[in-house]
């Protein structure tokens, strides 16, 4: 029997609990990092390992979850050095209970745990990700390690090359990947858990796919009950309970009779590896070994749940709404959006009449920026609200990464839709300035692309009325081969509709060009109009993602402001001529709150 069947043979199969959280309770001085006590806390380790195997583990995880140069910022031989002291203790403390219990060793099984690897930066590419985890694994496999358990994962970019590697390098290897998911169904980085398990799952390059971490088992069951489990096997190793924080410190319930009891739940969905996380003791799992052993029904009793309840138990029960600009702009008739940035204090009342000018000149929409460069202003969110509901204008609002996270973006995200504001421009964020860096922290939990794939994810499994995805394109990238080569992506995770930066050259008319062949999303041509010699200077030098052509910037030099307002006028509408069988629809940019330059150019061009 290979090793893949010796441990299918054991199913259901029960792994080990905690280790980090279980090593804290039971060392008064604990390390900080508890990979480092393979090295100086060798007994405690070893004697975890033997509580769990003791309690009835019969596989048990390698004391090696953080080890990893970014997690320990130590060097590789040191990372060596963990790897192979924490692979031999669990092994060592495996061989002693066999001997000891008078069983084959082949009856206990040691996995090479592996968890997530932190992007140090954004300089950190695809294929430095993929070398360091094969680095890890190649640690292991030196030692001779078959079994892999990759866990707490929140995305799942580098998997199926690393377990490919695994794969050629050790044939009868085991491998197993785990999740960590909210109780909503989504990992921290907003991909859906099923979908990630059912990828993983289509590739026949792992043994196992799961959850585990972030949610008790409650919750989890919830999760589990509410997606369409794939036929392979599955693993679920949920946290105790969730979390309780006193003086700083991080405390789970004693719960081991009501964990165990919930876990016998997963096995009736069909669920074949149970084990557990943050919080589980030797208690939790004795309990877990104790119901088994009195159970015999034990053979999977998968509950099966139609595809249709599964759908309705997700989604969001609204009723069918319009959505005016979407669909205006998906009926091949340009329409006209207008940015009005919102106040950075609490005089509303000009504000208000711009819009409402705007409303009169036949906008279709107003876009308003989610606090740009970085500057706190009216949230777009309630400002979007209250100009649809007072003024009866449909609003576009800017969303950030920087703000706000996962928890925080989705409270938003259903609070907009229910409210029928589903009109959004996904950004990443302008950077907190340097000199604010110590009291603004920003959160950045995701980029762009990233938050626009869960907003089609949530289109696709909870709301009635999706919410129309759109990003920035910059139209004057230096390299806007590779602008484009991020659009598409954005289109693959769901963008529909670009909004471009400011166009001002030639050579933005080309890549607008461009841009249109290669996309298959709607374009908003972006057009703002220049006010000054200074402002136009300003927006070329400093202003990133705006270029500004050479005659233009001249056309201002010694002018009156009179005539500076009607050169911008007359530019943004020569732009807006050139443009015009490249685009969709205009975004046009308010500048200073100057509406009347706005209005100017909106009745100039309806009545050409």
């Amino acid at each position: 029997m290979d090793n893949v069947d010796k441990i299918k043979s054991k199913f259901p199969l029960i792994f080990d609990g905690a280790m980090g959280t279980y090593y804290r309770d039971k060392v008064e001085n604990a390390l900080p990092e508890c990979e480092m006590a393979n090295i100086f806390d060798r007994d405690v380790i070893f004697n975890i390992h033997k509580e769990y195997l003791d309690a009835g583990a019969v596989a048990i995880k390698t004391n090696t979850f953080g080890a990893n140069k970014e997690s320990l910022n130590c060097s590789d031989d040191v990372l060596s050095t963990i790897i192979e002291s924490g692979y031999r203790l669990a092994q060592d403390s495996v061989k002693l209970y066999c001997k000891d219990n008078k069983i084959a060793r082949e009856d206990r099984f040691v996995f090479a745990d592996i968890g997530p690897i932190s992007h140090p930066s954004d300089s950190y590419s695809y294929k430095d990700l993929v070398e360091e985890y094969v680095d890890i694994v190649d640690k292991f496999l030196e030692l001779g390690a078959k079994n892999f358990i990759f866990e707490t994962l929140d995305e799942d970019i580098f998997l199926l090359d690393v377990c490919n590697y695994i794969r050629k390098k050790e044939a009868d290897s085991f491998i197993m990947v785990s999740f960590a998911i909210n109780p909503d169904g989504y990992t921290r980085k907003g991909y859906y858990g099923e979908e990630l398990i059912e990828n993983i799952s289509k590739s026949n390059l792992v043994d196992s796919v799961g959850f585990n971490c972030i949610s008790g088992p409650g919750y989890l069951l919830k999760t589990i009950e509410k997606i369409n489990l794939p036929e392979s096997t599955i693993s679920i190793m949920p946290n105790a309970s969730y979390p309780t924080i006193v003086s700083n410190r991080v405390y789970y319930s004693d719960n081991a009779s009501y964990f165990a009891n919930a876990m016998m739940d997963f096995l009736d969905y069909g669920v074949e590896i149970i084990g557990g996380c943050c919080g589980t003791t030797p208690k939790h799992i004795d309990k877990i070994n104790d119901i088994i052993g009195e159970r015999k029904d034990i053979k999977s009793l998968k509950k099966l749940i139609s595809t249709d309840k599964i759908e309705s138990m997700r989604k969001i029960k609204t009723k069918k709404n319009p959505n005016l600009f979407y669909d205006k702009l998906c009926s091949s008739k340009k329409v006209i959006a207008v940015e009005l940035d919102p106040p950075a204090d609490i005089n509303i009342e000009k504000y208000m009449e711009n819009a409402y000018s705007l409303k009169k000149a036949g906008v279709d929409a107003i876009t308003i920026a989610d606090c740009p460069v970085a500057r706190a202003r009216i949230d777009s969110s309630l400002m979007a609200y209250k100009i649809k509901n007072e003024l009866d204008i449909e609003p576009i609002v800017h969303l950030t990464c920087r703000d706000r996270n996962l928890n925080a973006t989705k409270a938003l995200l259903l609070g907009l839709n229910i409210e029928n504001i589903r009109n959004l421009i996904i950004v990443t964020g302008d950077p907190i300035p340097n000199a604010e860096k110590n009291e603004i922290k920003p959160v950045f939990n995701f980029n762009s692309r990233i938050l626009s794939q869960y907003i089609r994810e949530l289109n696709e499994k909870i709301f009635t009325n999706n919410m129309m995805i759109s990003s920035g394109l910059n139209i004057n990238a230096r390299n806007f081969a590779m602008e484009l080569e991020k659009a598409k992506k954005k289109e693959e995770a769901g963008v529909e509709v670009f909004f471009t930066q400011a166009i001002l050259s030639e050579k933005a008319i080309e890549n607008l060009d461009w841009a249109k062949k290669v996309l298959k999303s709607k374009v908003m041509g972006g057009i703002i109009p220049i006010v000054s010699y200074r402002n136009a200077v300003f927006m070329n030098e400093e202003i990133s993602g705006i270029s500004v052509g050479k005659k233009i910037i001249e056309k201002y030099n010694g002018v009156s402001k009179e005539k500076a307002s009607r050169l911008a006028v007359e530019i943004s509408l020569e732009f807006m001529r050139k443009i015009e069988d490249k685009v969709d629809g205009f975004y046009l940019i308010t500048p200073f709150s100057r509406v009347e330059i706005i209005e100017e150019i909106m009745k100039k061009y309806i009545d050409k």
